[in-house]
């Protein structure tokens, strides 16, 4: 009776421990051969319903890895001289292709050409927001195409009311590492984007899609519109500060004299007068 329960638990334990779905239990009331006196439990697994052959009695279960996906979003509000305006969120999960639900009102109805420019700076109007966004240096293109500018989303579609709605999904504007469209601007144009195929003069550059109806610059979900606006024209009014002084400074290095006037950098021109390099 002892190696019966014995034979019963350890048959209860398989079963428990076992991932098959319902496994069967037979008792077995007959004997076994007279050179043995055991009479207890047998068991066996449906084999149609298991790829299991062969099971261990020290065979842990694994332990479940979750791995928390990173998500990253950004949002821009358009605004234009006209009635053009907009909301434009971007979504990206981990290192995946960026989703743009784009919703645009105020336009005449039909395509308008849709595109990530290089600057977020729209301290000009739309105008400094400089040209599509093409860190690769190639033409012009439709998004699906492989020779495009990162910043080629084709065209949205307004409807009668002047309403488009639009997402986009797309590999080349990620929200962060190096080609990041966080702090470039959106702009929503004219025209209709010939996709770089209406053989104008323009088709290879900007598709030809007209002038500018609203931009706006691309931040962070955590910077409200107005900080946003703020952030952006800071930043882009420190960069070209910053690159206007270089100019200035390479243009003094060619034709003036490097020296040290009470331990600041300063450059000595032609007339004698100290201009600090601070």
């Amino acid at each position: 009776m002892q190696a019966a329960a014995l034979a019963f638990m350890a048959a209860h334990s398989i079963i428990i421990s076992s991932p098959c779905p319902n496994p069967t239990l037979f008792f077995s009331h007959s004997p076994l051969p007279s050179s043995s006196s055991f009479h207890g439990v047998s068991f066996k697994l449906d084999h149609q319903k298991s790829n299991f052959h062969s099971l261990s009695l020290s065979a842990a279960p694994k332990p479940l890895s979750i791995v928390a996906a990173a998500t990253k979003n950004a949002v821009a509000v358009l605004k234009g001289t006209s009635d053009v305006e907009g909301v434009v969120t971007l979504t990206q999960q981990d290192d995946g292709p960026t989703t743009v639900n784009v919703r645009v009102t105020g336009l005449t109805p039909g395509p308008h050409g849709f595109h990530l420019h290089e600057y977020g700076d729209t301290t000009n109007g739309c105008i400094s927001t400089g040209a599509h966004f093409n860190p690769n240096n190639l033409t012009h293109g439709a998004p699906e195409n492989e020779v495009r500018h990162a910043g080629d989303l084709g065209n949205i579609i307004a409807n009668a009311e002047g309403v488009a709605e639009a997402t986009i999904v797309d590999n080349q504007i990620p929200l962060g590492g190096p080609n990041s469209v966080v702090g470039r601007a959106f702009v929503v144009h004219e025209l209709e984007d010939d996709l770089g195929k209406g053989g104008h003069e323009l088709s290879l550059t900007t598709g030809n899609a007209g002038g500018r109806l609203a931009c706006v610059s691309v931040c962070p979900v955590d910077i409200t519109e107005q900080k946003c606006g703020w952030f952006d024209s800071t930043v882009m009014a420190i960069l070209q500060s910053g690159l206007r002084y270089w100019t200035r400074m390479r243009w003094f290095l060619k034709r003036r004299t490097s020296v040290i006037v009470l331990g600041i950098p300063t450059l000595i021109n032609k007339h004698g007068v100290a201009m600090h390099a601070l």
